[in-house]
């Protein structure tokens, strides 16, 4: 993409922790812990409770923590939340070098602040947070800074023993599957540039990254019923790494596309995924399979063509065969020899949780291994082969997909 004039920077440092609403936070806790292998490291006290009109929990591996809010009763954040969407990210907090100067910048920018800078001492330390409203739906984002403050945020119950303060980056843990923190997230849009200019405008992030595309046959002939596509725009703030993708649908089938669907499924724009980095994604996957983790289905017809796909896009050789990323379904994409990454993306929560009201929010699962981009090749790999395989449908089975399709992750 082209330069633009940056602004100063806001002094974030990183992704602290997605808050994330739901209905069922045992059923919630049970896929963090039991299937992800996060350690729960806290939960709400009962003022907090009384307060908020919400079951806190919070679970972590690495850097990537995850806030679990259950409404009780009426009138609290995730009752509110929950009242227009199903099950989603609402918060996403970042921690900040200093809170008065991304407050005073936010504010001069034109950023709509939901709070004034609150502040709150204990023994160990002070914690000073604010929110702002975003383009990203009904998700806010909440800026905090800590000098010292061990834990998560006030009335907040760390589980015992704690060996480090719940709010410390951790990037090794005990994690079975090696997660390390999060890689980027991703968020759908009906329409996209509005929430890129506040984005640039509003929060001074740059573009990093863009891709434009339908399917080939799409494109070509207009002449199937169905087809899907996006334009995708990837915003980062070079100081930190944080890193937002961002989609909207493309033409011609605007309305089957993927990312309208999320919209509607979603009851509006908001986060679709969390990516989540590890170092070994072989193990990782065979790891959670193993635990009864579903993902996403890539049609056989991907890995038929993907060492001439490897080659045309300059990657080469890999250190992975085909095979075993074929038996464990594992995408690849990359730009230049030898540097590539590996990705691939569990069901969305309504599918693992056999539960509409669980949502479509998804993880992904990345390893880097020298390339910095967001699997552009895979998008359109993953969306020819699922071309392929409508035109050769199988003669026995089940029924066929939704437009757009249940095995195409909707990235």
């Amino acid at each position: 993409m082209g330069k633009t004039a940056s602004l100063t920077p806001l002094g974030i440092r990183r992704i602290e922790a997605l808050h994330y609403y739901v209905r069922d936070l045992p059923r919630t806790r049970r896929f963090f812990v039991d299937q992800l292998d996060f350690a729960e490291i806290g939960a709400s006290g009962p003022e907090l409770e009384r307060q908020g009109r919400q079951r806190s929990a919070a679970f972590r591996a690495g850097d990537a923590l995850f806030v679990i809010h259950q409404p009780i009763g009426e009138g609290g954040r995730a009752w509110r939340y929950l009242r227009k969407h199903p099950e989603g990210v609402g918060t996403v907090v970042f921690e900040v070098e200093e809170i008065d100067r991304a407050f005073r910048l936010l504010d001069e920018r034109g950023g709509t602040l939901i709070t004034d800078v609150q502040r709150f001492t204990e023994a160990d330390g002070t914690l000073a947070m604010f929110s702002i409203t975003t383009p990203f739906g009904d998700t806010t984002f909440r800026f905090v800074e800590r000098r010292g403050y061990g834990r998560l945020f006030p009335g907040f119950v760390p589980a015992t023993p704690v060996a480090t303060p719940v709010a410390t980056a951790s990037p090794t843990s005990n994690n079975s599957f090696g997660f390390e923190r999060i890689d980027h997230l991703t968020a759908n849009f009906q329409t996209m540039k509005p929430a890129l200019l506040w984005m640039e405008h509003v929060l001074g992030l740059v573009p990093l990254w863009e891709i434009a595309f339908h399917t080939n046959d799409v494109a070509a002939t207009e002449k199937r019923a169905h087809g899907s596509g996006l334009k995708s725009v990837v915003m980062w703030d070079p100081a930190s790494g944080v890193k937002f993708a961002n989609n909207e649908p493309f033409r011609p089938f605007f309305k089957e596309s993927q990312i309208n669907i999320f919209a509607e499924d979603n009851r509006g724009d908001g986060i679709q995924h969390s990516a989540l980095s590890v170092g070994d994604i072989v193990g990782a996957v065979r790891g959670l399979r193993g635990r009864g983790v579903e993902f996403m289905a890539t049609p056989g017809s991907y890995f038929d063509v993907l060492p001439e796909r490897l080659r045309q896009i300059g990657v080469g050789a890999i250190d992975e065969s085909v095979d075993l990323l074929r038996e464990l379904e594992i995408l690849v994409d990359g730009t230049e020899a030898r540097r590539y990454l590996l990705q691939i993306f569990l069901k969305e929560a309504a599918g693992l949780h056999h539960d509409p009201a669980a949502g479509p929010f998804f993880f992904e699962i990345i390893q880097r291994k020298g390339d910095q981009g967001f699997g552009a090749g895979n998008f359109r790999a993953l969306f020819e082969a699922i071309e392929r395989e409508q035109q050769h449908p199988p003669s026995s089975g089940s029924p066929p997909a939704r437009a757009g399709g249940p095995t195409l992750p909707r990235m």
